[in-house]
């Protein structure tokens, strides 16, 4: 048995009816590599199968402690079942990107089983209107619970199921695989007591590592007058969701996005991206005639998993608030401002300890926080108290080489995160093999328009590039073409 951490657990406490808090991508593969030219349900399942043991999460589930006295564990699950997380279905034709994109949407939407463990893998055949995709390409869309990882746990999963070649054999697991049984109520309730009699003792060390952090972060703005991000607007995307999703994507060079960051001093390809993000919403905003004065607020989640810690699973992340100077119509001054204020951001996380922000949260009572937030929920708090947020942006870099599964080369990943209420809006964004993707998984009701903001999402690259590049904006064009590049 292993427990959850407390910042693990709160993404199980935090879920609502119309709220899951998985997370997941939708991949599109290219099935030529494959000896046999196709693939099958019987061969993903098999491949499966031999890498079960390359990744914890698969074989894991939850063993709650009644009424959520203290945090859950991880037990291997004495009844596993591959073929009840392993699913196949097709597209109706054509199969266009936009239907991938809605059965993606209806799938993510869906919330997993918390009695079995927290994932599900779905093959979906019967791609075809994509021009620019491979013959014959198929996907799979995978969800995993955010309990069970991050970002950064996230790929390390995407490298237990693929290879860097297309024959690759998994390898031998060095150990059998032992499942364990299920504990009993007075088991959990027991370990909970002596869990949280050592409490005090623990949230003592965690203080005195903090309030140092506060010290310094209160020298630090006297120091360098680091500003703060300003009050947040409110938008759209700030008020109550419900249980339907809409996901979509737009792909990119990755080079280019290199060399555009190139145009001001400083700026990291994650500044260029939250740039693009910033005018997209902009020009979204703009046209519902919605578009604050002030600039909009992302938060940026940021990984503080030591290099000891690599390899795990579970969440090591803190957060930042980075204003994305939605504000700001000139595209080149926008990077700028941009990268000045992801500066100061990161000076103000460094200042207090993203990693002591993060061990706070084991001391959270998550039964009281769990009530709390669906109390919040079922009045609707989010659309009449102050937003602190109008969107996430989690960038994680992948792997930079082709990727095989099954042996079918990867072509294109895109990813989907969780929303809820006072967050409607998340771009998860993911770079592989030389092409940066940025994603975005929205409540149904709030963006009821995915194809149009994708066009933002474009038009404000295009302007971005001719803006520092000096290359002439394209026309924007709805083509699947431009968002799946060829093998």
């Amino acid at each position: 048995m292993q427990q959850l951490s407390g910042l693990d657990a709160s993404f199980l406490y935090f879920e609502t009816p119309n709220a899951s808090t998985h997370i997941g991508s939708f991949s599109i593969y290219d099935p030529s590599t494959i000896p046999e030219g196709r693939i099958t349900y019987e061969k993903l399942l098999a491949d499966l199968e031999s890498r079960l043991h390359l990744a914890r999460c698969f074989r894991q589930k939850l063993a709650r402690v009644p009424l959520d006295l203290d945090h859950p564990y991880w037990i291997e699950d004495p009844n596993f079942d591959l073929e009840f997380h392993v699913r196949h279905i097709a597209l109706p034709k054509p199969g266009s990107w936009r239907q991938l994109c809605e059965q993606a949407a209806r799938l993510h939407a869906r919330p997993l089983d918390l009695s079995r463990p927290l994932w599900e893998l779905y093959l979906i055949e019967g791609l075809g209107e994509m021009p620019a995709a491979p013959p014959g390409c198929f996907a799979t869309l995978m969800k995993i619970h955010h309990a069970a990882i991050d970002g950064v746990s996230g790929i390390e999963l995407m490298a237990a199921i693929h290879d860097t070649t297309p024959d690759a054999v998994a390898p031998v697991p060095e150990k059998p695989w032992r499942a364990e049984r299920d504990p009993s109520a007075l088991e959990l309730l027991s370990r909970a007591v002596n869990n949280n009699i050592r409490s005090p003792f623990r949230l003592g060390r965690v203080l005195a590592q903090t309030v140092p952090g506060i010290r310094r972060l209160v020298e630090e703005q006297r120091r360098s007058r680091i500003e703060e991000v300003g009050e947040t607007p409110r938008t759209r995307f700030n008020g109550s969701v419900t249980q339907h999703r809409v996901v979509g994507g737009v792909a990119f060079d990755l080079g280019e996005i290199r060399e555009i960051r190139k145009s001001v001093t400083g700026a990291t390809v994650n500044d260029v991206i939250l740039t693009i993000c910033g005018g997209a919403l902009r020009a979204y905003l703009s046209a519902k005639k919605e578009l604050p004065a002030t600039s909009l607020i992302a938060m940026c989640p940021v990984s503080v998993r030591r290099e000891d810690e690599r390899g795990t699973a579970g969440n090591q992340v803190s957060t930042m608030s980075v204003a994305i100077r939605s504000d700001i119509a000139d595209p080149l001054e926008r990077l700028q401002a941009v990268t000045d204020a992801s500066r100061h951001s990161k000076k103000l996380t460094e200042a207090i300890g993203a990693r002591s922000l993060t061990d706070m949260t084991q001391f959270v009572p998550g039964g009281l926080a769990g009530l709390g937030w669906r109390a919040a929920s079922r009045l609707g708090l989010a659309n009449r108290v102050r937003p602190f947020l109008n969107t996430v942006i989690t960038n994680v870099p992948g792997p930079q080489v082709p990727l095989y599964s099954s042996g079918a080369k990867l072509v294109v990943q895109y990813g989907m995160g969780p929303v809820m209420d006072g967050m409607g809006l998340i771009h998860p964004i993911g770079s592989y093999n030389g092409t940066a993707v940025i994603s975005f998984t929205s409540c149904r009701e709030l963006l009821p328009d995915a194809e149009f903001y994708e066009q933002c999402i474009r038009e404000s690259f295009a302007e971005l590039k001719e803006g520092t590049l000096g290359a002439p904006p394209q026309p924007a064009k709805l083509r699947v073409a431009e968002r799946v590049p060829a093998a």
